[in-house]
């Protein structure tokens, strides 16, 4: 029997820990004499959960990879839809509308030069449509006026098929762009709408889709192109139509989901590789899909929207991805329960090391206000109470060292600050003034209190030194209340949920010194009444009123979506970390004592381990 050594040229190395793993060490082979075992890495195919859209809706056109994708126009009752967004890997964010509504046409490109042409408007259309990344503009017009039309490549090279043409008719043309004309290419084998279709111009591949109309079939017919002429080749697996497909050639594609039956029928969780002779089935949907839209390659892929529950077509995104890492995708997961319920509750410290004090409860008050409780990452304990009952405070620091200061005291506001040192509370100097709603941020000797109501909104910032006192500098609004806060003192992020005049959505980034304006949230509703955990250029917010479960997530430069809190709240307390935060309490259509516990994407080397058998 031949060696490892004699049939790879290597020896076996023997090691007392696993190596640092990168994709170099695929199908090498160690011995962890610490553990007595025989490893190996290999490769996994699987998808997993991503953030969900913020709008759904079927038929929706896309193009781009999986970090950097582009969903546009669509279909949603009661109409065609205008609404473009960016997927940047973890989230979604709301980019420049379409000219017009549009739905199920074809794209190709990248999020700085996107091509989308041909779909249903108010009737069927032949206009192309050229994105630069921040806008859309109208060139030349694709040969057939059509829906369903199907296409991959770039914005000077793309290739376009089939189509549903106004007769209605299921159409076998093809045509390319050269980035300012269509030129017709010779016609596909057989008539298709809605063929899956992904690869550049040169070598692209188009699988799947109707066949014929009126009484529309489906069909697993799979054709390649190589720039001049199309060639029939192995079926695919399924019948069905209104599949997604992403790939770089037409030897290396991904085609996922779609539907059977028609009309309206089951659809699928099928997912099928194709390496240029064969298809071999991967790992299947975590949830069905049909009339999505998708990005990427045949390795790193998502797949977004679909009929997941026709009529509804949810937003939902599943991520595929095949390397030595298995992906775990971000989530919110249910922590230990608060002691007492409350909503309006201040929050510092991490996941596993919280504090939460003040809070509104609707009986035992004002002392239950002065409640406080510390979160060890598994269950919360009642601590010593503060000297001063109130709720809608601010706070920053860490759980053994923190300042809430100001307040509602129901009626009238406070101007008390308190010190918590990990067991007891200290009155220290006071707000120079009386304020409530005023979020915070910082530690214990650098931290910074913004906004909120004097009882008016104000402008002012007030920065505190570990002793007293002193202005900061002056907002770009009138804070209000329902704000949220995060960071340091000189990265500082402020995010405004209700002011005079109304500016709600926008971000407010903080240096120590002066104010800047930073992106603005995804849907102004969404950032009133939130809390927030994080960083300046790394922060999310979560809740919201009216009982929002919607999180945000910021990277310093603008905002996207995450995955849902499982319960919708307002007015709910937050610590931690974007990748390891913490929500806790809130108003839902009661007052709550749930904590839920924020975790990241994360990404882990895939070891097997031989054993005998």
């Amino acid at each position: 029997m031949a060696t490892y050594e004699e049939i790879y040229g290597k020896r076996v190395e023997v090691l007392d820990a696993d190596p640092t793993l990168s994709s170099a060490y695929e199908g090498q082979v160690w011995y962890n004499s610490t553990t007595g075992t025989l490893k190996s890495v290999v490769q996994v195919a699987a998808w997993s959960s991503a953030s969900t859209s913020i709008n759904g809706g079927s038929s929706r056109i896309g193009f781009g990879i999986q970090t950097a994708g582009i969903a546009a126009g669509g279909s949603l009752a009661p109409g065609n839809q205008t609404v473009v967004e960016e997927y940047n890997g973890s989230g979604w964010s709301v980019e420049t509308a379409l000219p017009t509504d549009r739905q199920d046409g074809g794209g190709a490109g990248t999020t700085t030069a996107g091509l989308v042409w041909c779909g249903e408007g108010p009737s069927k259309l032949n206009t192309t449509l050229e994105y630069d990344g921040s806008s859309w503009t109208t060139t030349n017009t694709y040969p057939i006026s059509a829906r369903g039309v199907r296409g991959s490549g770039t914005q000077t090279a793309a290739i376009g098929d089939g189509g549903d043409t106004p007769a209605p008719a299921a159409s076998n043309v093809s045509a390319e762009y050269n980035g300012s004309t269509w030129t017709a290419g010779n016609n596909l084998p057989g008539n298709r709408i809605a063929a899956a279709t992904s690869g550049p111009q040169t070598s692209a591949l188009a699988t799947t889709g109707k066949d014929n109309t009126p009484n529309p079939s489906v069909s697993n017919l799979n054709t390649s192109y190589d720039g001049t002429s199309w060639t029939a080749e192995t079926v695919y697996p399924l019948s069905l139509r209104q599949a997604v497909s992403t790939g770089t050639s037409s030897a290396a594609n991904l085609v996922a989901g779609g539907v059977a039956a028609v009309p309206f029928g089951d659809a699928t969780t099928k997912a099928n590789v194709w390496d240029g002779s064969s298809w071999t089935a991967v790992a299947d949907l975590g949830t069905k899909s049909t009339h999505g839209n998708g990005a990427g390659s045949s390795t790193a892929s998502y797949i977004n929207s679909g009929a997941q529950d026709y009529p509804s077509y949810p937003g939902v995104t599943q991520e595929f991805n095949q390397s030595i890492n298995t992906i775990t995708a971000a989530a919110w997961a249910s922590g230990g329960a608060m002691g007492t319920a409350r909503y309006a509750i201040s929050g510092v410290g991490t996941q596993t090391a919280a504090l939460g004090a003040m809070g509104y409860t609707p009986s035992g008050k004002p002392a239950s206000w002065k409640y406080t409780e510390e979160y060890n990452g598994t269950s919360w304990a009642e601590q010593t109470d503060m000297a001063t009952a109130r709720f809608s405070g601010g706070a920053f620091g860490v759980q053994t060292s923190a300042i809430f200061a100001g307040g509602n005291l129901d009626p009238g506001y406070s101007d008390a600050v308190e010190e918590y040192n990990g067991s007891s509370w200290t009155n220290v100097t006071s707000l120079p003034a009386v304020r409530k709603a005023a979020p915070g941020f910082g530690v214990e000797t650098a931290g910074v209190v913004c906004g909120g109501n004097l009882p008016a909104a104000t402008d002012t910032s007030l920065e505190y030194n570990g002793s007293s006192w002193t202005a900061g500098g002056t907002m770009p609004t009138t804070g209000g209340g329902e704000n949220s806060g995060s960071g340091i003192l000189t990265a500082g992020l402020f995010v405004v949920g209700a002011t005079t005049p109304p500016a709600v959505g926008a971000t407010y980034e903080y240096n120590g010194s002066a104010w800047t304006a930073g992106g603005t949230t995804l849907d102004s509703s969404e950032s009133r009444a939130v809390s927030s955990a994080g960083t300046q250029a790394s922060s999310i917010i979560f809740g919201g009123d009216p009982q929002k479960n919607t999180t945000g997530g910021y990277d310093g430069t603008s905002w996207s979506t995450r995955p849902s809190l499982a319960t919708g709240r307002s007015r709910l307390g937050g610590a931690g970390t974007a990748t390891a935060g913490l929500a806790f309490g809130g108003k839902t259509t009661a007052v709550s004592t749930a904590t839920e516990e924020f975790t990241g994407e994360t990404t882990a080397a895939n070891i097997g381990t031989f054993t005998t058998s």
